[in-house]
């Protein structure tokens, strides 16, 4: 049914001001805005309109930089996915983590699943780490998966269960950084504190044209200063809460679908006629970063060992890349590999390389796959037994990024992801069925599922 409000009534409904909590979850006023629309034909139809800055009223352009988000966002912003409907600190935290370089259309179906097997901080400490690594199996950054892992335990063990309410004693946990400390604590408990991951740097660099070098920590620990200067201060009469959270989600969501690393779309934001990056001619540039990853390039050689639908997986060490992951046995070169097996019966078959790209470095990794003919002796069984995660001097140059703060940059807690080799290797044999119930690295789980009979 058409609803036959003026436009302008619409559009008032649209960014209603959250005021307080209530017992159904929130109570609206409804501030008008009329003076901030003239000339500003948002709805056609009923299905609104992407935000135009070109048409935005003088009165919008006079509004701050924290007003403009704040109503954007009402407006125009994402407001329908899960972890938007809670300010429960434990969905909220266990989203900021999994969008940590990764997109939301990815984590959608991983936080449902989460969410369904452990519906609760304590259910989450208390489950074995080999199920949190399968349930993260696919999703990459695998030290995420372990420090969430760790921070449910802290939570439970150390908080009695519930997570601190202040973005200072959240950064505290494991896991957790400043930014998505500052998120979550505005999210769920309202506090007024900035963010400052990736997208928000982007925006925040070009709205200013900041363009001081954000690679030196003096230049970002400026950024955060002016990140905190920028921050909404509450509407007269009402609480800070629901700002703190609509603006936080709005710096995300401009970062996210407008204010992109490469063809920003500038007609839509809403910070247009304030920008002084879009008015240099080149937003791209910021922001400054002048310190490069260093890339680098390895090889591995991986041992398919496959004695009929079965094959033969170990679990990786504590530390590392792919840390307490089952995967294929990994040999430096192969003629290690082919030497430590020249002695099983069975038909050798080289299978096509394939490149693994990874923050730091590129992976190439050839496989081996070893058909074994006939029983395994009790002797045979040791000595596949004592094949190692990692044979041989594997290289120990090349790092996986440890913990990146939400949406963004590598923070603190990095881990050393070397390959590592450890003198109690535990391996066994899986059947194809049994695959889903352990955590396996995402392209070695897609290379059994391919060739693995069953």
């Amino acid at each position: 049914m058409r609803c036959q409000a003026s436009r302008c009534q619409v559009l008032i409904c649209c960014v209603a001001e959250v005021i307080a909590p209530s017992a159904d979850g929130v109570a609206c006023k409804i501030q008008d805005l009329t003076p901030l629309l003239t000339g500003m034909d948002l709805f056609p139809d009923d299905a609104r309109r992407p935000f135009v800055a070109r048409e935005a009223s003088p009165e919008w352009n006079a509004l701050p930089f924290a007003e403009r988000v704040v109503a954007w966002q009402r407006a125009h912003g994402r407001s329908g996915l899960p972890w938007q409907q809670t300010r429960d600190p434990y969905r909220v935290w266990l989203s900021e983590i999994m969008l940590q370089q990764t997109q939301v259309t990815t984590v959608l179906g991983y936080y449902a699943r989460f969410l369904q097997r452990f519906p609760t901080v304590a259910d989450l400490a208390s489950a074995p780490t080999e199920d949190v690594l399968a349930l993260w199996s696919g999703l990459g950054y695998y030290a995420r998966a372990r420090n969430l892992h760790r921070c449910a335990q802290a939570v439970v063990n150390e908080r009695g269960g519930a997570f601190p309410r202040s973005a200072a004693q959240l950064a505290e946990l494991p896991g957790i950084g400043r930014s998505t400390a500052a998120a979550i604590a505005a999210f769920c408990f309202g506090e007024r504190v900035a963010i400052l991951d990736g997208n928000v740097k982007r925006v925040l660099t070009r709205v200013l044209a900041y363009d001081r070098d954000i690679a030196q920590a003096a230049s970002e620990k400026a950024l955060w200063t002016i990140a905190a200067d920028l921050l909404p201060d509450a509407p007269a009469g009402e609480p800070l809460h629901a700002a703190m959270a609509t603006y936080t989600q709005g710096l995300m969501d401009l970062g996210a679908t407008v204010c992109t690393i490469r063809r920003p779309a500038c007609d839509a934001c809403p910070a247009y006629a304030m920008c002084e990056g879009r008015a240099s001619g080149a937003p791209e540039k910021f922001p400054v970063k002048t310190r490069k990853l260093k890339r680098g390039r390895r090889a591995s050689v991986l041992l398919w060992l496959q004695h009929g639908a079965r094959v033969w997986l170990v679990r990786r060490a504590d530390s590392g890349v792919w840390a307490q992951l089952w995967s294929l046995p990994e040999f430096d070169t192969a003629v290690s590999l082919e030497r430590a097996v020249e002695q099983w019966p069975g038909t050798l078959e080289w299978l096509a390389p394939f490149k693994h790209v990874l923050t730091h470095f590129d992976w190439m990794l050839q496989p081996l796959r070893l058909s074994w003919h006939g029983g395994v002796s009790a002797e045979q069984q040791r000595e596949i037994a004592r094949l190692q995660a990692v044979n041989g001097a594997a290289s120990a140059q090349a790092t996986e990024p440890g913990e990146a703060d939400a949406h963004g940059d590598v923070e603190t807690e990095e881990d050393d992801e070397r390959s590592v080799a450890t003198n109690a290797t535990e391996g066994r044999w899986f059947a194809r069925a049994d695959l889903a119930d352990v955590g396996i690295p995402s392209p070695i789980r897609k290379l059994l599922e391919a060739g693995l009979p069953g």
